[in-house]
């Protein structure tokens, strides 16, 4: 509210609403100029076609109010439109305390489910201010601009409503840091991309059935990660290193990965892995996708072939997170304003280090312990998460292809 105006101010709520053509905004603040009204607050949506426009001013000058409603109902009906105004004292009322972004991707969105998330979003305190469609394919997704309620209590409340409802919600506080979070760190197998890369290997090697059997008694807690991987390196011992390149070829990009990786990068982000994998894997990948950071266990080859065992630093769960913090460092990015995708419990360190933890069609305690999950098969959903629509990867798109 400016200077001049205060709660009691009186204040006019011009809406316009029919078929959108060029030139309606333009058209309805000419009629209101002739007034000498101030603009208060601007709201304008299209959807299929049909334009919605507010405009809330001050009142006219003393008995020029009868005027200005003829003539905007005039100007209205000259533009095939409908006009409604309300008299009213200052602004809008002040949002609550609490401010948050709830992303809600659905394929489909149901009315079902956004009557629940509504409906839950009320009994948690919170108001909505503003609704905006992000993308329409391939999964829908909205955007939720909500006040009053805490962001870590809507979090709690909503991820259980998007579990019943089968969408995935995310909830993150409003703020400036939404849109400076400049380090996106992922994991690699299952994540950005569809294999395990030890199962590849193993399968040159003829043990898959062994391999398999490791790391099931690893996901049954018998052995740490750490021991599993010695385990089922070991296996792969006198496999020639020609394999390599082999697995390299074999490896396959999660759908949506390649449009994410660049959507950041145009948009000043740093992008990194971090691998339980190999980095005969991994320094290729960053190659291929343009990364910045990547760090794996390294397969130790002698005499041209794998000798079973690893070099170097261990990069297991509490590695992940230690290597989140140590490319942030590099990158000058604080640990808030960095994002951690992962799908499987060796993860979890990394996703709850960060400032915005994704699940990636994880497992059910990866879900429950991350700050969201995305649980469809197209990576680049993350992008609706951090505020970014469609239109906008798209647009970036083209404007590559013209160059």
């Amino acid at each position: 509210m400016s200077a001049t105006q205060t709660p009691d101010t009186p204040t006019l709520l011009v809406k316009i609403f029919g078929k959108d053509r060029p030139g309606i905004t333009a058209g309805l603040f000419d009629t209101l100029a002739a007034f000498s009204v101030d603009v208060v607050d601007i709201e304008q949506v299209v959807t299929r076609g049909r334009i919605v426009l507010c405009a809330l001013v001050t009142e006219p000058p003393s008995g020029l109010e009868g005027d200005l409603r003829a003539t905007v109902h005039s100007w209205a009906d000259s533009m095939k439109m409908q006009a409604e105004i309300i008299s009213g004292l200052g602004d809008n009322r002040p949002r609550g305390m609490g401010r948050s972004h709830v992303t809600v991707l659905g394929h489909p969105l149901t009315a079902e489910s956004t009557a629940s998330i509504a409906a839950r979003i009320t009994k948690t305190g919170g108001n909505i201010d503003r609704i905006f469609r992000l993308a329409k394919y391939p999964v829908t997704a909205v955007e939720f601009a909500v006040s009053g309620a805490e962001t870590e209590a809507l979090r709690t409340a909503l991820v259980t409503e998007a579990a019943a409802l089968g969408v995935d919600i995310a909830v993150v506080a409003s703020g400036l840091h939404r849109r400076a979070q400049r380090l996106v760190v992922m994991d690699v197998d299952s994540t950005l991309i569809q294999d395990e890369v030890i199962e590849l290997f193993a399968a040159h090697a003829g043990c898959e059935a062994e391999v398999a059997e490791v790391t099931a008694a690893a996901m049954r807690g018998e052995m740490d990660f750490e021991e599993s991987l010695h385990a089922r390196v070991a296996l792969l011992k006198g496999l020639d290193a020609s394999v390599v390149n082999k697995v390299r070829e074999e490896v396959r990009l999660t759908p949506g990965a390649r449009t994410l990786i660049r959507t950041l990068k145009r948009l000043g982000f740093q992008v990194g892995v971090v691998s339980g994998g190999f980095t005969q894997i991994t320094d290729d990948l960053k190659e291929r996708l343009g990364l910045d950071f990547a760090q794996a266990n390294t397969l130790e080859i002698a005499d041209g072939k794998l000798t079973g065992r690893v070099t170097g630093e261990i990069v297991d769960r509490a590695g992940k997170a230690r290597l989140l913090r140590r490319f942030a460092a590099e990158a000058g990015v604080p640990l808030v304003q960095t994002v951690a995708i992962g799908d499987g419990a060796n993860d979890l360190d990394m996703l709850n280090a960060a400032g915005l933890g994704v699940a990636f069609n994880a497992k059910p305690v990866v879900r429950e312990a991350a700050h969201t999950a995305v649980n469809f098969p197209f990576l680049d959903t993350v992008l609706y998460l951090l505020g970014v629509t469609r239109e906008e990867v798209e647009a970036a798109d083209m404007h590559l292809d013209d160059h």
